[in-house]
């Protein structure tokens, strides 16, 4: 297999299968297609793939910067952890209401669905030290190389990735709504569900400095112990 080849196929294999746990992203994504439609859910992803790419290609050339700004993802981490939280209230405000057109309350807004994608992944910074671990595998294998063709291949991968994985969670909802009865209200219930209990685990991580963040700025420190 060609060396460019190879390097996109595990940037998008890593990326899509990393895609299908439930997460905020991939949730909201979901959520936007069932209560909107599936063109600004497609422009969600876009604006939320965009910028995870520009976060692989920071940590694969600035990662020794990144982790000197610590109170600058910290305040991102609780920036994240409070979208949740109202992603989850909103939601089941949706559920609580009557009738099928319930929305949730977060989505009201009128900004593009696109810059909405952007924003969400930009206050995420999980996928940093996600990325960051994955490339120092790659690269510890020989798979990926410091080559700026690779690093380009690389990402696009990912981006293909993330927007396959998305897609399962946007069609597959649709699909959902379409064949059962009452199903967004269901619906609207399960998913300010998983908000909630991804915002519990993410707030226990940070206040027991157990979480993903807290281990990538430190681990540096920890080294030169």
């Amino acid at each position: 297999m060609p060396k460019l080849l190879k390097v996109f196929c595990w940037g998008l294999l890593i990326s899509f299968l990393g895609s299908l746990p439930l997460g905020t992203l991939n949730v909201a994504a979901m959520q936007i297609g069932i209560q909107e439609s599936i063109k600004e859910a497609i422009y969600f992803s876009f604006g939320s793939l965009l910028v995870e790419m520009f976060y692989v290609r920071i940590s694969l050339i600035g990662v020794d910067w990144i982790r000197k700004q610590e109170r600058i993802m910290k305040l991102m981490e609780w920036l994240t952890l409070l979208i949740i939280l109202a992603l989850a209230a909103g939601s089941f405000w949706a559920a609580a209401s009557k009738g099928d057109d319930a929305k949730n309350v977060f989505l009201q807004n009128n900004m593009h669905r696109f810059l909405l994608g952007m924003f969400m992944s930009a206050v995420n910074p999980v996928q940093i030290p996600f990325w960051f671990g994955w490339s120092t595998i790659l690269f510890n294998k020989k798979i990926l190389e410091p080559v700026k063709s690779q690093y380009n291949i690389y990402i696009v991968g990912i981006g293909l990735g993330t927007l396959m994985g998305n897609c399962l969670f946007i069609f597959g909802g649709k699909w959902l709504v379409q064949r059962i009865s009452n199903s967004q209200q269901y619906i609207n219930w399960v998913i300010g569900s998983i908000f909630a209990l991804t915002a519990l685990i993410q707030a226990i991580k940070m206040i027991r400095h157990k979480d993903a963040i807290h281990k990538f700025t430190h681990s540096h420190e920890n080294k030169t112990v």
